[in-house]
């Protein structure tokens, strides 16, 4: 019985010692299932914060799981939830992007704003401190004509900016973006936009600036360009009237595109494109230059090729820095350490360090040293291996469109003896026309048909000087840049001129040849009818009617009907449109059909010189004889343009244009220095002309009367044989 007591004794504390344990663990599964609950509803309300709650009114919130919103013919921006990242706002009536517009929006990284017919002002910080904001769209809202200069302001990670389509006058302010990002698109094409002032990109790393449809886009500032960081790599400003481009600030440029950008007459200077691998232009001739560049390979483009072919990781630079190297472009260049970092493109942000043990490095032996260190992952991203084929890296940049048959890459006179030659026949032609001018139109004798019509082939032989003069002065400016000038010169007022001049004169030297053996071929056929005798005043309405062609001739390329900007030379070869076609043709084949007719003339008066029953006075046949070699020797040197032309216009052309320079300069407009010689200034009647103005300045008084004398002998002895058969 004592046992038992301890016992229950033991018993009961056991007892007491379990529900303490139980009150325990009760009390600690209470707390646990406190705690758990406490941390739903702490995992609740995190969702429940990113949840909408409500979907702003006019906007869509479907698309929710991906944290979008679409918002259609709002009037007032409500506030959006702070976790939207995606925001379109299409067909709004916004009068305004009002400040911190969506500052609330943390998470915002992709905003779309377009097809909104009120909105007209973007106001100051209306894109302002948006942290995570990647991606802006602004676009098709022609009322949009005003950009506030801080409206787009600390935005760190923007990387695509595109605002198109609308009124905007101005150029937007991109200064204050602050994008920290490397590569900066921007999408400025179809506004109103008609100028880009300087410093426009300042602190800016461009990747790409589309000004593309920018058409009344006339001027870009020298230094447009300055103050960026990097870049532009590409730029675009294809269809706009930009005049000019800045020699500033296109080092970085590798793809250039400007098609369709007519008033683009002229290229800066090669050195200004000193990265350039690709270009789409206007004009073949532009491309020109840009053949002549070797396509840019740089210190690291040199390495990772290097590195391909040889499987190293580290590759010396000595021959990189080297100045005598074929892949400088642009010349000899001296490299120092100091500048290695800087002279790619990509430098500040290059994944490709480079490493060399000394700043003060100056000497040849220290460049040994210099190494460029490439990463092991990824080291092909992004690179344009034909860099690394020296035969594709010879073929210069890639240009578009090629140099065509009408634009070769050469200068107006490719060759030195057409320079000389050119030179020569021009100075020629205008010195011996003017003489017999000048003789001819102050000689007091009696102005006749013959002298009235020789005096219209020397103005037109004086013309086609002219023109060639004009052709070596150009020339002769533009030798070996001649692709630097060519579509300012072939659209200038000189070049319409130039091209007008040698139709005109062309065309009325033979217009008026023609007319001379017509006259000739009169006067001996009715040599005894003086009732069908030609005056001077039919001579008058023939030429008038032949200046009036001609003029009619000439202007025709002016207005559009084929063109004198085709070629360097400036004549009319453009066959494109029917009208164009029609026009070439008709010229040629209306010298062709003047041919003829001379021919069919003289071989009459030959025959008829050669009747002894024709009454023909010698001097008739004497000056028949004359002007046949006269006549045939201007069509034998037109006989040949005549032939290449045609076979030209009939798609079936069988020489180039390098070829026709020879016909342009030692055929062509031979006769224009040869005319004056064989029909005055080696003639008879010329001389006496010559010592009669001499005579009345006082100076060979004595050969003037001799020559006097013996014109009217002359005269008297031609008329005798008719006047005695007449009898």
């Amino acid at each position: 019985m004592g046992l038992q007591i301890p016992v229950r004794a033991e018993s009961s504390c056991a007892t007491a010692l379990l529900l303490q344990v139980d009150f325990s663990s009760w009390k600690l599964h209470s707390k646990m299932n406190i705690l758990s609950k406490l941390l739903l509803l702490y995992m609740i309300s995190i969702i429940n914060s990113d949840s909408l709650g409500f979907c702003p009114p006019f906007c869509d919130c479907t698309n929710w799981d991906i944290r979008t919103i679409s918002c259609f013919k709002m009037e007032v921006l409500p506030s959006f939830h702070p976790s939207t990242t995606h925001l379109w706002l299409e067909e709004t009536r916004l009068s305004s992007i009002p400040p911190d517009a969506f500052a609330n929006m943390v998470n915002i990284s992709h905003i779309y704003i377009f097809d909104d017919e009120y909105l007209k002002l973007l106001d100051r910080h209306s894109f302002h401190n948006l942290p995570k904001a990647s991606h802006i769209e602004i676009r098709s809202i022609r009322t949009l004509s005003h950009i506030d200069r801080e409206a787009f302001k600390d935005l760190p990670h923007l990387k695509y900016l595109e605002i198109s389509n609308t009124g905007l006058l101005s150029f937007p302010e991109l200064g204050h973006i602050h994008s920290s990002q490397e590569e900066l698109i921007l999408m400025l094409n179809r506004n109103g936009l008609t100028e880009i002032q300087a410093f426009a990109f300042n602190e800016s790393r461009l990747e790409k600036v589309n000004l593309k449809r920018n058409v009344d886009l006339v001027r870009m500032d020298e230094k447009a360009f300055a103050g960026v960081i990097s870049g532009p790599v590409v730029l675009d400003i294809s269809e706009s009237r930009v005049s000019i481009l800045p020699s500033i600030g296109l080092e970085f440029v590798e793809k250039l595109l400007a098609e369709n950008t007519w008033a683009l007459k002229k290229l800066p200077p090669l050195e200004a494109f000193q990265h350039l691998q690709s270009a789409q232009l206007t004009y073949p001739s532009h491309c020109c230059g840009l053949l002549k560049m070797k396509r840019w390979r740089g210190h690291v483009e040199l390495g990772i090729c290097n590195l391909t072919n040889g499987g190293v990781q580290q590759t010396s630079m000595r021959s990189a820095v080297a100045p005598s190297l074929e892949y400088q472009s642009l010349g000899s260049v001296s490299m120092d350490p100091h500048q290695i970092n800087r002279s790619h493109p990509h430098a500040t942000d290059s994944p490709y360090e480079y490493n060399y043990d000394t700043y003060d490095c100056q000497t040849e032996e220290c460049i040994e040293d210099i190494f460029v260190e490439f990463p092991t992952e990824h080291l092909d991203e992004g690179f344009d291996y034909t860099l690394c084929d020296d035969d594709k890296l010879d073929q210069g940049v890639i240009c578009l469109p090629k140099p065509d048959a009408f634009n070769p890459c050469e200068d107006v006179m490719s060759l030195g003896f057409l320079r000389v030659s050119l030179w020569v026949v021009s100075s020629l032609a205008i010195l011996a026309n003017l003489l017999v001018l000048l003789i001819l139109l102050s000689s007091h004798s009696k102005l006749t048909i013959t002298r009235f019509l020789i005096c219209n082939l020397a103005f037109a032989d004086l013309c086609m000087g002219m023109y060639l003069l004009l052709i070596a002065s150009v020339d002769w400016y533009t030798r070996s840049q001649y692709y630097h000038y060519a579509i300012a010169w072939q659209m200038s007022p000189g070049c319409h001129l130039a091209g007008a001049l040698t139709i005109f004169a062309s065309q009325l030297s033979v217009y008026t040849l023609t007319a001379i053996t017509l006259q000739r071929w009169h006067v001996i056929i009715f040599a005894m009818s003086p009732q069908r005798r030609l005056r001077l005043r039919h001579a008058l309405v023939v030429m008038l009617v032949g200046w009036v062609l001609c003029l009619l001739q000439a202007f025709l390329p002016l207005v559009g009907v084929s063109s004198y900007q085709r070629v360097s030379i400036c004549l009319p070869m453009d066959i494109e449109t029917p009208a164009a076609r029609i026009y070439v043709v008709s010229g040629l084949v209306i010298n062709v059909l003047a041919f003829m007719v001379v021919c069919v003339c003289y071989v009459h008066i030959y025959c008829m010189v050669h009747n002894p029953q024709h009454q023909s006075s010698r001097g008739d046949a004497s000056m028949a004889k004359r002007m046949a070699v006269l006549i045939f020797t201007n069509f034998l040197c037109l006989a040949p343009i005549s032939f290449y032309g045609l076979s030209a216009t009939l798609y079936r052309p069988l020489i180039t244009v390098t070829d026709s320079k020879v016909l342009l300069v030692l055929i062509y407009p031979l006769n224009s220095c040869a005319n004056p010689f064989l029909y005055a200034i080696l003639t008879r009647a010329f001389h006496t002309d010559i010592f009669i103005l001499l005579s009345k300045m006082g100076i060979c008084r004595s050969k003037a009367q001799l020559y006097r004398e013996q014109l009217v002998i002359g005269r008297f002895q031609s008329s005798k044989p008719c006047a005695v058969k007449s009898k």
